[in-house]
């Protein structure tokens, strides 16, 4: 199948998953557009479970393993929902629909490696940071490419929608946008393009293995995971806190980074 072929399908299939997601939010509670509460009197928008919207694949985050939806991202949601005594419901979402805000009106949280910006603050509110996540270059070996000087004119790949499509473009490069970074690391091991510029916790993961490719260059570019929230919803930022906290508190949070990702975030 060929990539625009399969980026249409699949940005079909989330469009659909968002609108289903949104029908329960007015099917819910016998047809009341009312959310359903929960411990501590958080609303959810289908009683007894934690809608959460993400973008899959995104390797080692999200993505889909065994018929099941798994990474360090839905380690993550798996305890903010245990911490609201519901169930977690995946709603699989185009990252374009996250990082607008559109997710969340059939979504209570979203969780997919979010950096926090000033325009997405704008739209949204954030949990505090989860995790720290800087942009990386990577090429092939045989690309000639040592920096984002020398990546102009060659064919670069980005995530649309992305910090690290927005980092291309306001340093020249004229890069080809994949809707996912599935998409975006499958066209980097077909050869189709010559390097990938993005965070260093997913393309560092992806060629970890491969000799092929290395990391050219690493941009400091200060970012920071966070948790997206309806804006104006304190008690659910409050409770989706109060989880990041005890992870981090009791060790879990390191304990989850370890197993996604080892060392290749540092």
């Amino acid at each position: 199948m060929q990539l625009k072929s399969l980026a249409q399908a699949k940005i079909a299939a989330k469009a659909a998953a968002i609108l289903a997601a949104g029908a329960l939010t007015l099917t819910a509670c016998g047809g009341s557009t009312t959310p359903a509460a929960t411990e501590g009197g958080i609303q959810l928008i289908n009683a007894g479970k934690l809608t959460v919207c993400s973008d899959v694949p995104y390797e080692p985050f999200e993505f889909q393993k065994d018929g099941q939806i798994v990474g360090f991202d839905i380690d993550i949601a798996n305890e903010v929902a245990k911490d609201l005594g519901a169930e977690l419901s995946i709603v699989d979402s185009s990252f374009e629909a996250i990082e607008t805000g559109t997710a969340l009106t059939g979504c209570d949280v979203s969780i997919s490696s979010i950096s926090i910006t000033d325009v997405r603050k704008a739209v949204m509110d954030f949990s505090n940071p989860y995790m720290d996540d800087d942009l990386t270059l990577v090429a092939t070996t045989a690309s000639g490419i040592t920096d984002i000087n020398s990546a102009k004119g060659k064919k670069v790949g980005v995530q649309q929608a992305t910090t690290g499509a927005k980092y291309a473009a306001e340093n020249g490069i004229d890069a080809q946008q994949f809707e996912d970074s599935g998409l975006l690391v499958q066209a980097l091991q077909a050869g189709t393009i010559d390097a990938a510029l993005g965070n260093q916790s997913i393309l560092a993961y992806a060629i970890k293995d491969d000799a092929k490719f290395e990391r050219v260059d690493d941009y400091a570019t200060g970012e920071k995971l966070g948790i997206s929230i309806k804006k104006g919803n304190t008690a659910m930022a409050e409770k989706v806190n109060g989880t990041l906290k005890r992870l981090t508190d009791d060790g879990s949070l390191k304990k989850f980074e370890t197993t996604w990702f080892g060392e290749t975030a540092k």
